[in-house]
Order: structure tokens, then C-alpha cells, then sequence
């Protein structure tokens, strides 16, 4: 029987029945496949003594309360997959069955994470939207069964409960959490093209709110417990205990272990009655309104248009989301589990998914050290120069226990970026995500100084001086002299080569670009750059600061403009000649949005700042010659001349004058020097497909290149670089996924067009062409080519 009969005929059959397992024994085959999944009803297996069978789920009995402690073996996180769910299955009917045992505690033997969701590659197995069908409909299931129980259930939360761990948590009868930074409740399926397919999307509405379940559903957020319990979301908190016989992290599990124990008792008993009732007379008014069809209309109808001006309805994730909570809201219980296993199901078939699926994939690859475990711990993080980048570039370090040291050449540009350190950590205070004493404790950290000799102990230095090589060799020198002779030495650059860097230095070994992306405490990527003769160890060591400052990090290969600057160059090549054929400013930003990216290309060059894209342009101009060609360079000197910087400047190819919301107003003075000056007429190509892919294209090509030339080690760092540094669309999985799903044939044949009308900078790629030959072949091998 194939699953779409299966999930046709269980729907004839009532929930009851499901619950007793008649299900498995009237279809065997189709049981057989939710097993393989994630069946959380086969058939019951024998219930010996369940925590000497079980590997993930260990049970024992405290005063009448059967304590159910997830700790799966050999993973720094747990998650639910096909063996959780047969333990979940044995441990339940341990529960009912069990005379000596009146409730239950669910908790984690793992410090700082309860669930942290399902089994991501239990969901990449899944071959049709039937199959994760499958999954969400045994996971509902299961789940029913647990608030079902006639024993009650208390989760005792401590650390990270995510997805398929608050969905689990959600149908416990009471809820406890640790009240700390490290405990947060959130439903991201949203991230990976999904909806919470466990009845989260039926049981939060009614817990908390409706307002509360679409802010969670459709952005994917982490709220702290504190916030968990006024939203209604948790029952009780705990405060964490402080160190003693035992490390601080197990008194507090000890703590919230023996609380909920205390909790299950009382429920048992009938000494602790819930009542989620919202008492007073507004609450009371407030949920009259919420039940009315023009309240829940206007509150559905905004968020739906939030959603599209967000996401350009480029994700289908959101859309599905609000169609399937309020399903659940107009119709109920029954019908809001059926639209939402029938909606994870189909999520999980979308091209969007899979691109996201394999972007947390190679993020979570990025955040591993391939080039093993340095030499030597690096305890002090000196940074030299206290702008924008290098006072950056300290805040993301010095709240991660590094001793850093701050140097400046001048007091003013000292105190400048203790400033912009200081304003960082109050904007956490204000947020609660630090006390005031660890915002103190993390400022002791911090040795601003204009002197070199503050260095002598550091174990590496980063330095973040102005772009320019003669300067960069001359603080080279001058650092040489004061630190030890372990000391890395990491150039923050984003486009000279390392290896004219290193040309510099006396320990060649030792020194490494470390390309930080602006703003540095919000940008993720950090692109690691390594010459001919930089160590091993000197990577690995460079590598560990990134991954402790919380960064993916990709590490390439040495070249005009690395990997990152190179790619971007292109696209804005092409941009500037679009503006040069007429294409107004908003125009071309709307044509890469709609495409996926986040900021449009003109905007993009505002951002990055006119003058150093003009300066980058020159340098690239000439080491690639006409394969670089495309806007004039010398009307972005002319902009520069003018004043017409960017963003940083007020004046760009946009206006900023700080008042202005929304949609900038276009520099006028800027399009008049692309009009009277360097106005082209277009040869061609022009509709706003051409547009769009013209400048996509030459991106994609230029990292093809990138990959040939041994610059990236992978496709999947160049989708990592590509998405988390320059915004390519996240849903399409990176660049390199992107010519899977377009289709390298059709991406060839779209670039020669091109190219008979502008040249060389449309010639594809070998790579691509070989490709195009042979449609068998890919960079992922199993992407399926785009049906579109």
C-alpha cells in the first residue's frame, strides 16, 4: 500500500483507534514505513525494565513520579528521531501500565539543551511530501498521547528547547524552566522552509495567543523563560544554582529535577490544579474580540502582509504557516492538525526547503575546524586600530573570555571605539541578554592602550588598519618587534593579496588574512584567508578564534579580492553599466530583491561604500582585464569626486539624510554624471529576466571560477561565503545549488547570449560548460534540476 493510500484510509479511522495501536496491526505495510520515518505508534514491544533497554531515554522512580531523563549518547544536543520515538513509545506505556507510578518529569541530562528539535537527517531522508507526512502525523500522534495521559506529565526545561522540543514540552501538562540566558523556547522551523509539524501549530494559539504563535511560527525567535511564562508558555520558573560540591550546571539540573518531582506530586494529588483560565475583565473582553471573525481577519490580514513585504512571497514557509494556524483557529483541534501534517508534508518537498536544508548543513559544517586543534590555546586577542572594523572585531571577542588588548594611534580614535565596545554591551544589558555584572566583567577584559608594548603577551594580533599595503607592512614590522614569537598575525583586508601582505613580514608562517564582514557583530561570515606559506597550525589557530567569536568561517585560497570581493565585484560591474543604459536606481534594486537578495544592487553599493568599490574595481580590472568589464570605472571616480560615497557619506547613488523611511530617494546629482557623462545604450538583453540574470550570472560564473582556480576547497563553502557574506538567496541553498536547480545548460545557453552582445565578461566558466554536456552532472549530485 503506498503512503498516500495509507494516510487516506487512517483518516477514516478514529483517533481513538489510533491511540490503541490498531492502526499498525490493520496495516502492516504502511506501518512498516512510518517505523522506518519516525513511527511514534508501532505495534507495543514487550515493557521490560525500560532504562536498561534504552539508549536515549533513561527511567527511574522517585517517590511515585517516573523521571524520564533524554540523554542521548555520543551528541552534544538530543532531538527526536525513529529511535527516540520507539523509546518515547515504551516509556509512555511504562507510564500508564505502572500501578507504583502516579506522574512523569521529562528532563534533559544534557546542561544547556532540553530538545533541540527533530533529526534533521531523518527529515532530509525523506523522498516525497507523503513521507514527512508520515513523520509529522506520528509525531501529533504521539503527542496527543502524552496530553492524553490521565498521569501527569512536567517538562522541567533547562537550556535550549527548540521545534520539535517546545512542541514536545507544549504537550506536557505543566511546563518549568530554568531562568537563565541559556534557556530559550522557539519554533524554527520557519528557518528551514517548514512549519512545526508536532501540533504546535494547534496547541500554542490556545496556550498562549494567536498574535504569540504567529510571531514565533513565521520569524523563527527564541524567547527567554521569563518571557516563555508571561506569554503563558511556561507554568513556573526555577533560578539557577551557583557552584558547590558539584559544577553550577548540575546543582541547577538537581534543582529543577527535585522541584518537578515536587510539581508531578502535587498534580497527582489534586494539591496543584491548573487553571490557564484568564482571569479579569479585560482579559476576558480581549479574548470576546479575539473570537470575532473582524479581529481575527484584521490580525491574520496584517500579518500576511508583513510576511509578503519581508520575503517577497520568494518563501512559501510563512504563507503555509498563517493558512494552518488559522485553520486550527476557525475549524479546531482535528482540523488543524490535519492542514498542518498535510503542510509540513508538502514544505518538505519545496525547492526552498531543500536549499535551506542544505544551507544549515554547510553552516553547520563551517563551524567546525577542519584543520584540527591548534598548538596552543590562544588566551589574549590583541587588535590593532579602534575603527569601525577593529572595535568590531573586539566586541565579538571580548565577551568570549579573550583578554583583549585595544590599540589606536590616537586617544580620540581610542576613546571612539571603547565607545562603540560600550554602546554594544549596554544595548545587551538594555535587552537582557547580560546582568550588569557580566557587562562589567566583560569590560575588565578590554586594555585599550596607545602603546605597542601591550602586545608582548598576545597570541594573536588582528590588525585593521586602513587598506593600503605600505601601511599594512609598516604595522607588520612594528607588531614584529614587541610580540612573541607564537603570536599569529591576522590582516583584516578584503581584497590584497595575502601573499603581498606576507612579503612584509619576518615570520611569513605565521601570517593570515582574517576578512571580517561590517557590522562585525552582526555579520556571521568570517572568510579566512591563507597564502602559500601560512602553517597549518596558524590556520587552525586563526579558524578557533572565529568559531569562539561565534563566526561561520570558510577559508580560501589566496587572490585579487579572495573569493567573497571577487564574486560581489561582478555583479556590481554590472550593475553600474545597467545604470549606464538608463535603468533607474529603484528599478535594478527591485530586480535582484525579487530575485532573493536581500538588499538591491544599488542600494548594495551604497552600502559597501562608492569609493571602495571604485578603488576594489581598479585593483581587479587589472589582474582579470575584460572579464571584469562592465560599468566604466571612471564614473565611479567621478561619484567619489563629487562626494557621492554612499550610505557613510549621506550622498550615494541614493539620498540619506537619517529622516527618510522606507524607499530612499535617488541622488539626482549622481544619475545626472551616469546620464551626461557615460550613457550607454543598451545592445540588448534587456527585459527584466535579462536584467536580473545578467548580473546573477556573472556572480555565479565568477565563483565557478573560484572553485576551479582552487581559491574555495568546496561548493558548499562557496553557498556558505555566498549567503551569509553577500545575501545570496538563502532559499535557493547558494550559487553553486542554484545552478543544480536552474540548470547548468540553461545557464550556459543564457550567458553565450550575453556574450554575443557584451563579451567577455558572459564567457562561461569550463566547469559550466562540461557541465551543460552532461546534465548528470552537478555539484551536488543529488539536486534534482529545476522543473521551472
Amino acid at each position: 500500500m503506498s503512503a498516500t493510500r495509507f494516510l487516506s484510509a487512517i483518516g477514516q479511522i478514529s483517533r481513538q483507534q489510533l491511540l490503541q495501536n490498531k492502526c499498525a496491526r490493520a496495516y502492516p505495510a504502511a506501518a512498516q514505513l512510518q517505523r522506518r520515518l519516525m513511527a511514534t505508534n508501532p505495534a507495543p514491544a514487550p515493557v521490560a525494565a525500560a532504562s536498561g533497554i534504552n539508549k536515549h531515554l533513561h527511567t527511574k522512580v522517585v517517590n511515585g513520579v517516573l523521571v524520564i531523563k533524554f540523554d542521548s549518547p555520543n551528541a552534544k544536543v538530543n532531538s527526536l528521531g525513529a529511535e527516540v520515538s520507539d523509546e518515547f513509545e515504551r516509556v509512555i506505556k511504562e507510564l500508564e501500565t505502572n500501578p507504583s507510578v502516579n506522574s512523569a518529569v521529562l528532563i534533559s541530562g544534557k546542561p544547556g539543551c532540553f530538545v533541540a528539535g527533530a533529526d534533521i537527517s531523518m527529515l532530509e531522508d525523506c523522498k516525497t511530501a507523503e513521507d514527512a507526512t508520515l513523520i509529522s502525523h506520528g509525531a501529533q500522534i504521539m503527542f496527543e498521547r502524552m496530553e492524553r495521559s490521565r498521569k501527569p506529565i512536567v517538562a522541567a526545561i533547562s537550556g535550549v528547547c527548540l521545534g520539535g522540543g517546545l512542541e514536545l514540552a507544549l504537550a506536557c501538562h505543566y511546563r518549568i524552566a530554568t531562568k537563565d540566558n541559556k534557556t530559550k523556547l522557539g519554533l524554527p522551523e520557519v528557518m528551514l522552509g517548514l512549519l512545526p509539524g508536532g501540533g504546535g501549530t494547534v496547541r500554542l494559539p490556545k496556550l498562549s495567543s494567536v498574535p504569540t504563535a504567529l510571531d514565533l511560527s513565521l520569524t523563527g525567535k527564541q524567547v527567554r523563560a521569563d518571557r516563555a511564562k508571561r506569554l503563558g508558555i511556561v507554568d513556573l520558573l526555577v533560578d539557577p544554582l551557583g557552584p558547590g560540591l558539584q559544577p553550577a550546571a548540575q546543582n541547577t539540573i538537581d534543582y529543577l529535577e527535585k522541584t518537578a518531582v515536587q510539581v508531578a506530586n502535587d498534580l497527582a494529588s489534586g494539591k496543584l490544579r491548573i487553571n490557564r483560565e484568564k482571569s479579569g475583565l479585560v482579559n476576558k473582553l480581549q479574548a470576546l474580540v479575539m473570537d470575532t471573525d473582524f479581529v481575527k481577519n484584521k490580525i491574520f490580514d496584517t500579518a500576511r502582509k508583513q510576511v509578503l513585504k519581508a520575503t517577497g512571497g520568494l518563501y512559501p514557509a510563512p504563507l503555509k504557516i498563517l493558512d494552518v494556524i488559522r485553520t486550527g483557529v476557525d475549524k479546531g483541534t482535528d482540523a488543524g492538525y490535519e492542514a498542518e501534517r498535510k503542510g509540513f508534508g508538502e514544505l518538505s518537498a519545496t525547492p526552498e526547503s531543500k536549499g535551506l536544508f542544505a544551507l544549515f548543513r554547510g553552516q553547520t559544517e563551517c563551524k567546525k575546524n577542519r584543520f584540527g586543534k591548534p598548538e596552543r590555546p590562544v588566551k589574549t586577542v590583541g587588535v590593532l586600530g579602534a575603527g569601525l572594523m577593529g572595535a568590531g572585531i573586539v566586541q565579538v571577542s571580548v565577551d568570549k573570555g579573550y583578554n583583549v588588548v585595544m590599540k589606536d594611534a590616537t586617544d580620540a580614535g581610542l576613546a571612539r571605539g571603547i565607545g562603540q565596545v560600550q554602546k554594544g554591551l549596554e544595548t545587551a544589558l538594555k535587552r537582557k541578554r547580560i546582568s550588569a555584572l557580566e557587562r562589567d566583567q566583560t569590560l575588565a577584559h578590554l586594555l585599550p592602550t596607545l602603546n605597542y608594548n601591550d602586545f608582548k603577551t598576545a597570541d594573536i594580533v588582528i590588525e585593521a588598519v586602513f587598506e593600503d599595503i605600505n601601511i599594512k607592512h609598516k604595522v607588520i614590522k612594528e607588531l614584529e618587534a614587541v610580540v612573541p614569537e607564537h603570536c599569529v598575525i591576522a590582516t583584516n583586508t578584503s581584497a590584497i593579496p595575502i601573499t603581498k601582505i606576507a612579503a612584509g613580514s619576518s615570520r611569513p608562517e605565521k601570517i593570515v588574512g582574517m576578512h571580517y564582514f561590517s557590522p562585525v557583530d552582526k555579520m556571521q561570515l568570517l572568510e579566512i584567508i591563507t597564502h602559500p606559506g601560512t602553517s597549518k597550525d596558524t590556520i587552525a589557530q586563526a579558524v578557533a578564534v572565529g568559531l569562539k567569536q561565534g563566526k561561520v568561517v570558510i577559508t580560501v585560497g589566496d587572490g585579487p579580492g579572495f573569493y567573497t570581493t571577487r564574486i560581489l565585484a561582478t555583479l556590481l560591474s554590472e550593475a553600474i553599466r545597467l545604470l549606464q543604459e538608463g535603468v533607474d536606481p529603484k528599478e535594478l534594486d527591485q530586480y535582484t530583491k525579487k530575485f532573493g537578495f536581500p538588499v538591491g544592487a544599488a542600494t548594495l553599493a551604497d552600502e559597501v561604500g562608492i569609493d571602495v568599490g571604485s578603488h576594489i574595481a581598479v585593483d581587479l580590472a587589472k589582474s582579470f582585464g575584460d572579464r571584469f568589464s562592465g560599468g566604466n570605472l571612471q564614473a565611479m571616480q567621478d561619484l567619489v569626486l563629487a562626494g557621492f560615497l554612499g550610505r557613510k557619506s549621506g550622498k550615494g547613488i541614493f539620498l540619506y539624510d537619517g529622516q527618510s523611511k522606507g524607499s530612499r530617494p535617488v541622488n539626482t546629482d549622481a544619475h545626472e554624471i551616469f546620464k551626461q557623462k557615460y550613457s550607454l545604450v543598451s545592445k540588448g538583453a534587456n527585459t527584466p529576466e535579462d536584467l536580473t540574470l545578467r548580473m546573477v550570472s556573472r556572480f555565479v560564473n565568477e565563483a565557478v571560477l573560484c572553485l576551479e582556480e582552487k581559491i574555495l576547497d568546496s561548493p558548499l563553502e562557496g553557498d556558505v561565503g555566498a549567503v551569509f557574506g553577500l545575501g545570496f538567496p538563502p532559499f535557493t541553498g547558494g550559487p553553486f545549488r542554484w545552478v543544480d536547480l536552474y540548470g547548468a545548460g540553461k545557464l550556459v545557453s543564457k550567458m553565450q547570449s550575453y556574450g554575443e552582445l557584451y563579451g567577455a565578461p558572459f564567457k562561461p566558466a569550463q566547469t559550466l560548460l562540461d557541465m551543460a554536456k552532461d546534465p548528470s552532472k552537478k555539484f551536488y549530485p543529488k539536486t534534482a534540476a529545476s522543473k521551472l
